[in-house]
């Protein structure tokens, strides 16, 4: 490739698994021992909290109370966008039954997990479209059990918005505990919740640490790393909004990298231009992650041509990608790894993570290249089952004795045998591995 870096990053994202590691393994070992006593002493070492962990349907209702009517709006709304949308997700995967042979039929089953974990961030950020994102698909899907876990307000409790929205979604049960505790709390069934078959839901690196553990015990979304965009823009595309855009995804933590690729020299200097104001023109916190994640993992890159920017954006594989430029069918066709695709000006990766009605949790750190994201298929379980006539299991009988005997396991070989003698006692095959 001939690319050119007019701005190349100084860092990757890659945090210190080692120390995170131990210390997230000690935490779900204290806790799987020691039980609610242990997740309590936890939330209130790193929660800062020591109150009622089980929200009451009082307490519930009480937060909801505090939630304007316009936020309320709003949470339904995305609400239902993501509800719509996964129904229609839900609707491609069906129960299916086909005949292999004359007698021998296989089929295939979509299953929900029983129960859902579903975290919700509340640390740097209030993450209410979180909730919204992670407890409708798993309603939608069919899941039985819905539990939410957030960490809550030093001293006061969950945000009254997450609580509200984790109920208006479906949610069965809202727990006020953050971090490992929370994770464990759902993975080990404490606070008379199930144990979840699934947990799924963004979180920091300790969150993303503790799911990598338990991973295979109970079944995880995906392991997340830092949020990353990517930008695809050509000439005719609007500096101003490209550089908007690249600074409202920054702003999601100081080791959010953000790309811009693009065939026209002229856009990425105006951009490089433009970036510094719009960041230093953010609120205090929101200004410091942009500086950070703009200074040390952004990337401006200028290529020869289109398919040459389409061949670096799949090298990336970014969490969310965005084209403004022309023939946006083209790329669409063209474009192969990505978490997400927002396709022309008119739409935007914040669209995304707040309200538009695809899911926001997404693969990151390069992971698109071999994974979607978040959907009601999560937590569905795709099962197989078949049957046969007599009639219809005599020929994979002998082919599977003498696969079998090929392969030296005879125990495989005579449970085909006893029924080819059963059924066709009359009968004479060559069941030999050179048959």
């Amino acid at each position: 490739m001939t690319r050119e870096y007019l701005k190349k990053a100084i860092l990757t994202s890659r945090s210190d698994e080692g120390e995170t590691a131990k210390t997230v393994r000690q935490i779900l070992s204290d806790i799987e021992i020691g039980g609610e006593a242990s997740a309590l002493e936890y939330a209130k070492k790193f929660d800062k909290y020591d109150g009622n962990v089980r929200l009451t349907p009082d307490e519930i209702e009480e937060a909801s109370a505090l939630v304007p009517q316009k936020l309320k709006d709003d949470i339904l709304f995305a609400h239902d966008n993501v509800r719509r949308f996964a129904e229609v997700q839900k609707a491609t995967v069906a129960d299916v039954e086909y005949e292999i042979n004359p007698g021998l039929i296989a089929g295939q089953k979509a299953i929900p997990v029983t129960a859902a974990g579903c975290y919700v961030p509340a640390g740097r950020y209030r993450h209410i479209a979180s909730a919204i994102m992670t407890v409708t698909t798993a309603k939608v899907a069919g899941c039985e059990h819905i539990t939410v876990c957030s960490a809550p307000q030093p001293g006061v409790g969950l945000y009254p918005a997450i609580v509200y929205a984790a109920h208006a979604c479906g949610a069965d049960k809202i727990m006020a505990i953050g971090g490992v505790q929370g994770i464990a709390s759902m993975a080990f069934g404490l606070f008379e919740q199930p144990k979840a078959n699934i947990i799924v839901g963004p979180g920091n690196q300790f969150v993303a640490e503790a799911k990598r553990t338990l991973y295979g015990r109970v079944g995880i979304d995906m392991i997340a790393g830092p949020t990353d965009s990517l930008i695809l823009a050509d000439k005719g595309a609007d500096p101003h909004i490209v550089a908007t855009d690249l600074v409202s995804q920054a702003e999601h933590g100081y080791n959010s990298p953000v790309w811009l690729v693009t065939d026209h020299r002229p856009l990425a200097e105006d951009v490089l231009a433009r970036v510094p104001g719009l960041i230093a023109d953010l609120p205090e916190l929101n200004r410091e992650n942009a500086e950070a994640a703009w200074r040390d993992y952004a990337e401006v890159m200028v290529c020869s041509d289109r398919e040459e920017m389409a061949a670096t954006s799949d090298e990336y594989a970014p969490e969310h990608l965005t084209v403004q430029a022309d023939d946006l069918d083209w790329w669409l066709g063209r474009l192969r790894c990505y978490g997400s695709l927002f396709l022309g000006e008119e739409t935007t990766v914040s669209y995304g993570d707040k309200a538009a009605g695809t899911n926001h949790v997404l693969p990151t750190s390069g992971a698109a290249s071999y994974t979607g994201g978040l959907s009601v298929h999560k937590y569905m379980k795709i099962v197989t089952w078949q049957r046969a006539t007599r009639e219809g299991s005599k020929a994979v009988a002998e082919a599977t004795a003498r696969i079998s005997r090929l392969e030296g396991m005879e125990g495989h070989a005579r449970a085909a045998d006893v029924r080819l003698e059963k059924y066709f006692p009359d009968e004479t095959f060559d069941l030999t591995a050179n048959g």
